[in-house]
């Protein structure tokens, strides 16, 4: 007798999903409009929602926002599919040798330890600000938890799945493709879902650290140059957006590849 989940459950549990997230969204702004009407504060200081959102619409319709948005996105993308890229080879050689594992593992963690907002203007100064150093500041900061998370789903494969492999003569590469990294599929898109958010914290801090375009630069021109708090509200409400666009592709790709959990 089956004891799985009825579907009209799993979409009654869906719409108290929505409407909780939607319910928590409505508190934050009336929270933050009335923290606007009670402390007095004028929009220089702090813009309430309305304010942001006649801001955010103007900025996109008359093009503040467009170039730098599609500059973040770009280096957005590439830093994360290099880092991503390199840390599934890096992951599976470290879930494969324990040698190699001893080895890298603390210049790993040295790395991860060191702040990307100390290296940023480093590799800005050896790199150029251009698009290079961008993506891989990106790349930097996406590359250990998706190397951790795939070389811990590796490891977590059921070791009677790779014994049969073996015994019907799979070649490495087989065994690799066919049985490892689909079996480990959850842990290494579990491993994205934070690397995509950082991607966009790391291609942030490459704009700091330098460049003439991307969502990191308006935000020094709005807070600096221009003065425009609420545009710069705005541009924190694009990033955030950025993100969440980003993470929520993550996890219809994971649907899609291995489906839904809980």
């Amino acid at each position: 007798m089956s004891h799985g989940h009825a579907p009209g459950g799993k979409a009654a549990r869906r719409r108290f999903d929505s409407t909780a997230v939607i319910l928590g969204g409505v508190v934050f702004v009336a929270a933050w409009q009335a923290l606007v009407w009670l402390g007095g504060y004028e929009p220089y200081l702090l813009p309430g929602p309305l304010v942001v959102a006649r801001r955010f619409l103007d900025a996109w319709l008359d093009g503040t926002i467009a170039p730098h948005a599609a500059a973040t996105l770009t280096e957005i993308l590439i830093g994360f599919a290099f880092g991503a890229g390199a840390a599934l080879l890096v992951g599976m050689l470290l879930a494969r040798s324990h040698f190699a594992e001893r080895v890298l593992s603390p210049y790993l963690v040295a790395a991860q330890a060191t702040p990307i907002l100390a290296i940023a203007p480093l590799i800005a100064l050896w790199f150029g600000t251009g698009l290079l150093s961008k993506v891989l500041i990106a790349a930097l900061i996406v590359f250990f938890p998706v190397a951790i998370a795939t070389m811990v789903g590796i490891r977590s494969v059921d070791r009677r799945l790779v014994e049969m492999a073996r015994a019907f003569r799979a070649t490495r590469w087989q065994l690799v493709r066919q049985v490892e990294v689909p079996a480990a599929l959850p842990a290494i898109l579990g491993g994205m879902r934070v690397g995509v958010t950082l991607a966009v914290i790391g291609a942030i801090i490459g704009e700091w650290a330098g460049g003439e375009r991307g969502l990191g630069v308006l935000i020094n021109l709005a807070r600096g140059s221009l003065f425009d708090t609420p545009l710069l509200f705005a541009t924190l409400a694009t990033i955030a957006l950025i993100g969440i666009v980003l993470y929520l592709v993550v996890v219809a790709v994971e649907r899609r590849m291995v489906g839904a959990r809980g």
